[in-house]
């Protein structure tokens, strides 16, 4: 596919130009205006047309400077969908219920190389440009690395030319704001949109209405052939939302398309003519309830209703939305629509996608059922995200029957097609057509939605390499017997442009300056600095760089908890979503025995360190807001003893996000990726830390095994038991002997047994004792103790000798292309997509 060309930066002075530009802001619904010549010149109009006064207006001139920029994308925008609707090449549809963008002001400066022209623009105003970046809200799209991976992604499709489509859901409303009260998580609104968002382009010429409730029918048309119509629906208004994706320096913009859920226009009004006021509201509110916040907890059954709203109101929106891009183009000949379009499904959230393409196919466009599974079966693919059981997706029989009674019907179908083939493949094992049945039996019938994902799916991928054997040998054995050329790997990355270029700048030009500039779209090009790490003067500037990354970040923690971080001090970093199998509490209970060790005086080994913990726990997940409250119990008794605090401070970060982790990562000389061996499936920030050249202290999981191949031993503090070792030892798991055999493990239990963290909260904690105690613990804390001391131990001594940590440092970084997100999509591109 050939590039988008056009220049974004470049004059735009003939006529024939500037009438394409008006013709799409038209079609776009962006008020018509004169094309600017320069990034100037828009943003003085925008200045203008909406202040007398400016001075200390920040968000203003903010928003100003980001429709500015914008406008600055509108044509390129124009040129790459004009381009991409040819069909000259495979279109991609990234389905995802999580998009965590972050910031796009820095962002799209940099992909658009017009940082200093930004800084120009704005010199007038005596303001600097990280003030307006401030002034930014984080698109409130996902609450972890699931959308955090979905974004990156989305970057790198566009900076490799790639004609890839995100589809999500504009959610009013992000997951929470979390703050503290107390030391125990607070959850309050996230309204990321309550200054509206200047990136978004609302499209009301691609709304498109889902149906749900009602009932499924079936009649015999004219031909004697048997066809099926959803009656009586309850419709909702699916609204588009637009926002651009710039490539890096490569002109092409692609698409985040968001669905925002309205009423129809016609839904209430017989109601509320006869005086149905209530009902009348209740079904509006209903309606635009789908997108109003992002994942509800679905511990109740609202919750489970709202949730499963959410991902048919997702899944069916997009696929009507590609289905008429390509009805406008082809008509009703869907001959070589499965050449030409596939779907990549981020985890289980979209997989109801499947029915309902058959459902469009099929009911709307009356292809048989054969057709319809064949364009099905060759355009899905399938990304698996988790390797606990618990976290697969499965929904009620009857909750589907009650909201999508037509998918039902698809999905029946289906399942008794497959177990057909199940039955051929082992013949007479009923057990096994229990087992691998996509509709699992029981006093509650349940859908397994992952099941569907992988009967449906020509790919199915996992996300490390660990990842993807445990899946192949474990979770989804059976189907890997029946179907082994569907499974493949894909190891996740994260793109170097906002994790490298955008977050880490003074460490960027560095890497330029020595490497030149070929780094930011071939992270391979890092491997390089393996030549200097003898280079005493580079390793000087490497560690000041560092230190000033450090300042930034000590800044950050005062601001934000009050706690004073000393930049010389090892800076210690666990931010992720708090989980059990992630064991922040593994990390909490180190710091503890530190904690012990500094207040009784016994200080000589000590490696000064600050130790900062942060993530949002569900709000329904009890146990983990109570590690939550644990951590800051424990940080208020570390940080108010004055023998400790010249050896050890700690610190829970509030609302942690993207913003947030674009000033950690560069910060952190030491990344916990500690979670329990064979339960992370990749993970992502642990590529982050190492790309800014952060040491890791992680166990065998996830793609710290890739890292670990990657940066060698001698640079990676490795602990803990690996998976088959974890497996292996829960039939006998015996809490206890771990405990008599460490003494630290010991103290730090006496510790929290003697209510020495929590005198004035009797009992508080004594669920986190019982669950290290419990011989059925799944996380192995107790087990994983010692050894997690020791490699502690060996990171601490290592950091006193500054050169060769410098040493190590840059061999992570220079070891981490491998991580880089257009590696990944380029893998996605040849061996999934056949882009």
């Amino acid at each position: 596919m050939s590039q988008v060309k056009a220049s974004t930066t470049k004059k735009r002075s003939s006529s024939a130009k500037s009438k394409k530009e008006d013709k799409h802001a038209a079609s776009a619904k962006v008020a018509p205006c004169e094309p600017c010549d320069s990034l100037s010149a828009c943003f003085e109009r925008h200045v203008s047309n909406g202040l007398s006064s400016v001075e200390g207006d920040y968000q203003t001139l903010f928003s100003a400077l980001a429709l500015s920029v914008k406008e600055q994308m509108l044509p390129n925008w124009q040129q790459t969908r004009m381009q991409d609707s040819q069909y000259k090449a495979k279109q991609v549809a990234y389905l995802s219920l999580e998009f965590l963008m972050g910031r796009a002001l820095s962002n799209a400066l940099l992909n658009l190389d017009i940082t200093d022209e930004s800084i120009k623009v704005l010199k007038p105003y005596a303001v600097q440009l990280e003030s307006l970046e401030e002034q930014e809200h984080d698109a409130g799209l996902g609450n972890g690395g699931l959308g955090r991976l979905a974004a990156c992604f989305l970057d790198s499709c566009a900076t490799l030319d790639l004609s890839v489509t995100g589809y999500g859901i504009r959610y009013e409303y992000g997951m929470f704001a979390q703050k503290l009260s107390e030391g125990h998580q607070v959850e309050r609104p996230d309204r990321w949109l309550r200054d509206g968002n200047p990136w978004e382009v609302r499209v009301p010429t691609h709304n498109v209405i889902v149906p749900f409730f009602g009932r499924s029918e079936s009649y015999v048309d004219r031909d004697g052939l048997r066809q099926f119509t959803w009656a009586d629906t309850q419709d909702v208004l699916a609204v588009a939302y637009d926002m651009p994706i710039p490539g890096y320096h490569n002109g092409r913009i692609n698409t985040l398309r968001l669905w925002k859920a309205e009423a129809t226009d016609d839904f209430d009004l017989a109601e509320f003519n006869q005086g149905d006021y209530t009902e009348a509201v209740a079904r509006k509110n209903l309606a635009e309830q789908i997108t109003m916040v992002l994942y509800p907890n679905d511990a109740s059954e609202n919750g489970k209703e709202l949730r499963l709203r959410q991902q048919y109101f997702l899944s069916s929106a997009s696929l009507q939305d590609i289905l008429n891009k390509w009805v406008a183009r082809h008509g009703a000949d869907f001959t070589d629509f499965a050449k030409l379009n596939v779907m990549q499904l981020n985890d289980t959230h979209p997989s109801v996608a499947i029915p309902e393409l058959m459902r469009l196919l099929m009911d709307k466009y009356g292809l048989s059922w054969d057709s319809a599974w064949q364009i099905t079966s060759e355009t899905m693919a399938y990304t698996n995200h988790t390797l606990l059981p618990e976290a697969l997706e499965r929904w009620p029989v009857r909750l589907f029957a009650h909201m999508l009674p037509r998918l039902l019907d698809i999905i029946y179908e289906i399942n008794a097609r497959y177990l057909d083939v199940v039955a051929h493949h082992w013949p007479g094992d009923v057990t096994k057509l229990a087992q691998m049945s996509i509709i699992e039996e029981g006093p509650e019938p349940n859908i397994r939605m992952a099941y569907l994902a992988i009967v449906a799916s020509f790919s199915v991928n996992g996300v490390a390499g660990l990842h993807t054997q445990l899946l192949t040998s474990g979770l989804f054995k059976d189907f890997y017997q029946l179907w082994p050329e569907k499974f493949n790997n894909k190891t996740n990355g994260v793109t170097p442009r906002r994790w490298l270029a955008q977050s880490n700048p003074e460490l960027a030009r560095l890497l330029t300056k020595r490497l030149g500039e070929g780094w930011v779209t071939d992270l391979s090009h890092l491997n390089a600095l393996n030549a200097f790490t003898d280079d005493t003067e580079l390793l000087d500037v490497w560690m000041q760089v560092k230190q000033h990354n450090k300042q930034r970040l000590a800044g950050l923690v005062t601001q934000e908890c009050g706690v004073n971080f000393d930049p010389t001090m090892m800076f210690d970093v666990q931010v992720k979503r708090i989980h059990e199998y992630k064991r922040q509490l593994l990390n909490i209970l180190h710091v503890i025995h530190l904690y012990h060790q500094a207040e009784r005086g016994d200080t000589k080994a000590l490696t000064p360190r600050c130790v900062l913990l942060g993530g949002k726990a569900a709000p329904g997940y009890a146990m983990a807001k109570l590690i939550i409250k644990l951590a800051n119990n424990v940080a208020h008794m570390v940080n108010s003893d004055p023998r400790v605090k010249p050896y050890l401070r700690f610190a829970f970060l509030p609302n942690y996000n993207v913003s947030a982790m674009e000033v950690i990562c560069p910060g952190t000389d030491l990344s916990e990726q500690i979670s329990t061996a064979g339960k992370e499936a990749s993970g992502t920030g642990n590529m982050k830390f190492m790309m800014n050249g952060a040491l890791t202290i992680g166990t065998l999981d996830g793609a710290n095994i890739e890292m670990l191949e990657e940066v060698g031993e001698d640079n990676f503090f490795l602990f803990g038991l690996n998976a088959s070792e974890v497996e292996g030892i829960k039939p006998h798991y015996d809490p206890q002997s771990f405990i008599d055999q460490s003494p630290a493990l010991s103290e730090v239990l006496a510790l929290l047994e003697s209510g020495h963290f929590n005198l004035l909260e009797p009992g508080i904690f004594d669920p986190i004792i019982a669950s290290i105690r419990n011989p059925h613990d799944p996380w192995m804390i107790a087990a994983d103790f010692e050894s997690y001391r020791v490699a502690q131990v060996k990171a601490a001594n290592a950091y006193r000798d500054q050169h060769h940590w410098a040493q190590m440092s840059m061999r992570n970084t220079a070891a981490s292309g491998r991580f880089s997100s257009d590696v990944t999509i380029g893998q996605y591109r040849d061996e999934i997509w056949r882009v």
